[in-house]
């Protein structure tokens, strides 16, 4: 293999893959944060609450695993934009640490008594627990577009110059906004598909309302964005030569988003993805096709992750300071070895993974039911 693909390509196909894992966990992760998202508001008494909560009860550890695989590419594939995303953006990404250390103490503790006010509680934290994490990535996602405040100094040290209340700008709280809403769609799709009479009635009704606002979001913030000052790559170096963020140029221009769209017209499929997903995601949901509104608003939610991806293509992070310091896909990786290291460690593991999630899914196959809660020990 390590003669088959040269430096350039392997570049290419890292930059895939990181988009395969960040799109796999907003959607395997993204409905369990969604349903968390509704839970106070779609079951009214206890019984339907837990309802909601044993619907992804069982397998939310299992769906964050996307995130861990996602961290874990970016630190070993696209170490620069590690050190840069979490140093940068530290008190925002402990923040979302906070809240998803949250959602297992909230599952656990519920359960622990009976009283309506502790009960309560832990649905309101667990309400949080769903909805920071959607509104951080999101805001995170904007801030990209928009670029990153840091530079490096003589010595390839990375200084940034931002802070928390300062990654809220317009348009990248219009990002969160979108993933607060697909997130809140695709939760809303699961438990229609998952949880039992009467709240798989009113999750059809959220996730379909859900979906529109999603299509009317994106919609606003792609408009947004081609109006934005984006990036482009004015000299670079070889593509397959030594990672070095110094060594280009690259300059803020005016639509410069919708340059790959331009050069690939057939690009504007991913997009469209998002949108197509979402419409045919309420449509399936008024026609009570539920298994078939998930896997809609799940292409919906790739798609709209994939368009960010896309629109940025070569860059990864671009700096607001000093764009020719920006990172990209041909001067932020690791090293060749060890980029084909990681690809045959991928392609071990990775059907290994999907195996094991598709039988943990054929064995919990099902609607959950209050009945069914009752008689089971195991049970939030």
């Amino acid at each position: 293999m390590a003669h088959l693909l040269d430096y350039a390509t392997l570049r290419v196909l890292w930059w895939l893959l990181l988009g395969v894992l960040l799109a796999g966990f907003a959607v395997m992760d993204g409905f369990d944060l969604g349903a968390a998202i509704w839970l106070p508001f779609l079951g009214r008494n206890d019984a339907e609450r837990r309802i909601v909560i044993n619907s992804f009860g069982p397998v939310w550890e299992g769906n964050q695993v996307w995130l861990i695989l996602g961290g874990g590419a970016i630190f070993a594939a696209w170490p620069m934009v590690y050190a840069v995303a979490f140093s940068g953006f530290y008190l925002a990404m402990f923040l979302v640490l906070c809240t998803l250390i949250l959602r297992p103490v909230a599952i656990k503790y519920r359960s622990k008594h009976a009283a309506p006010r502790w009960r309560t509680l832990w649905d309101w934290a667990l309400f949080v627990a769903g909805l920071v994490p959607a509104l951080v990535f999101g805001v995170a996602v904007g801030n990209a577009l928009l670029g990153v405040p840091f530079r490096f100094d003589g010595d390839l040290r990375m200084i940034y110059d931002g802070g928390l209340l300062g990654l809220f700008r317009p348009f990248a709280v219009l990002a969160g906004l979108v993933s607060v809403a697909m997130l809140a769609m695709h939760g809303g799709a699961f438990l229609a598909s998952k949880a039992a009479s009467p709240v798989t009635e009113r999750a059809r009704l959220a996730a379909a309302l859900s979906a529109l606002v999603v299509i009317v979001l994106f919609a606003l913030a792609g408009w947004w964005a081609t109006r934005l000052d984006g990036y482009r790559i004015v000299g670079v170096l070889a593509h397959d030569g030594p990672s070095n963020p110094v060594g280009k140029q690259a300059v803020q221009a005016a639509g410069a988003w919708l340059d790959n769209y331009r050069a690939l017209p057939w690009l504007r499929v991913v997009p469209g993805l998002g949108f197509a997903g979402a419409a045919l995601a309420a449509l399936a949901l008024a026609l009570k096709w539920d298994k078939l509104a998930v896997f809609c608003s799940g292409l919906s939610v790739a798609g709209i992750v994939a368009t960010a991806g896309v629109s940025m293509f070569p860059f990864i992070l671009p700096s607001s300071l000093d764009p020719s310091m920006s990172l990209t896909v041909w001067d932020a990786s690791s090293s060749r070895t060890t980029l084909v290291i990681m690809l045959v460690a991928t392609l071990i593991f990775m059907p290994i993974i999907l195996l094991y999630t598709a039988f943990v899914y054929r064995v919990l196959r099902g609607r959950v039911s209050a009945g069914q809660i009752e008689g089971e020990t195991n049970s939030y």
